[in-house]
């Protein structure tokens, strides 16, 4: 009886070192990708140019044909992806009520 005490105590040892040792290389793994994916993104963020300030205002002249260019400038600008939705539909706004 005291040989089969001593090997089952011997496989517990066993078995709960090795959980031990697997969880730790686990949480070190799992820490390391986190500060690759926090590299990356910090990388992609310095990466990205800002996006360029929208006009502030059309030009004087109420004339239909400067209007007109201007609201394909802004379409570019959303179909590149420069403006969002919304800064769109703001600008085409400001462009019409002038």
């Amino acid at each position: 009886m005291s040989g089969l005490l001593r090997g089952i105590a011997r496989t517990a040892a066993v078995a709960g070192t090795a959980t031990a040792v697997s969880n730790r290389v686990s949480r070190r793994q799992a820490g390391r990708w986190a500060e690759q994916d926090n590299q990356a993104y910090a990388q992609q963020a310095a990466a990205a140019p800002a996006p360029p300030p929208a006009p502030a205002q059309p030009p004087p002249s109420d004339d239909m044909s400067s209007r007109i260019a201007q609201l394909k400038e802004l379409a570019v600008l959303k179909e590149q992806g420069i403006l969002t939705e919304a800064e769109f539909a703001e600008q085409k706004s400001r462009i019409l009520s002038s």
